[in-house]
C-alpha cells in the first residue's frame, strides 16, 4: 500500500474510534480482522483481549465472527495493520459517554 492510501486509512480509522470487523484468521500473537473494505487488516494482539487473566487459543473468536474493538495504533513499518483493542474496559470507555443526558440535572 502506498503512503497516500495508508494516510487515507488512518484518517478513516482514527485513534479511539470503535470499529467492527470479521475475524479472518488466527495467529499465535493475535487475531486479524477484515474491517469494511479497508485494504489494511485490523489486529487484536493477545494481551488486548482481556483486562485480567490469560487468553488461550480456545478463547479466540471464531473465524467469520464479527468483533468490536477500538483503534489504538497503526503499524507504520508495513502500512498494512490497524492495531485494535478489545478489552472490556477499553470498549466500555469508548462506547459509554462520560455524561449521560438521562442523568443530567
Amino acid at each position: 500500500m502506498d503512503i497516500t492510501s495508508w494516510e487515507k486509512v488512518k484518517s478513516q480509522y482514527k485513534l479511539g474510534q470503535f470499529v467492527q470487523g470479521k475475524v479472518e484468521f488466527h495467529a499465535p500473537f493475535g487475531v486479524f480482522l477484515k474491517i469494511d473494505e479497508s485494504p489494511a487488516k485490523g489486529l487484536i494482539r493477545i494481551p488486548d483481549f482481556l483486562d485480567e487473566g490469560e487468553m488461550s487459543e480456545s478463547m479466540y473468536p471464531e473465524i467469520g465472527k464479527i468483533v468490536g474493538a477500538v483503534v489504538v495504533g497503526y503499524n507504520e513499518s508495513n502500512h498494512r495493520e490497524i492495531y485494535l483493542n478489545a478489552k472490556p474496559s477499553v470498549l466500555h470507555k469508548a462506547l459509554v459517554p462520560l455524561k449521560s443526558p438521562a442523568f443530567a440535572s
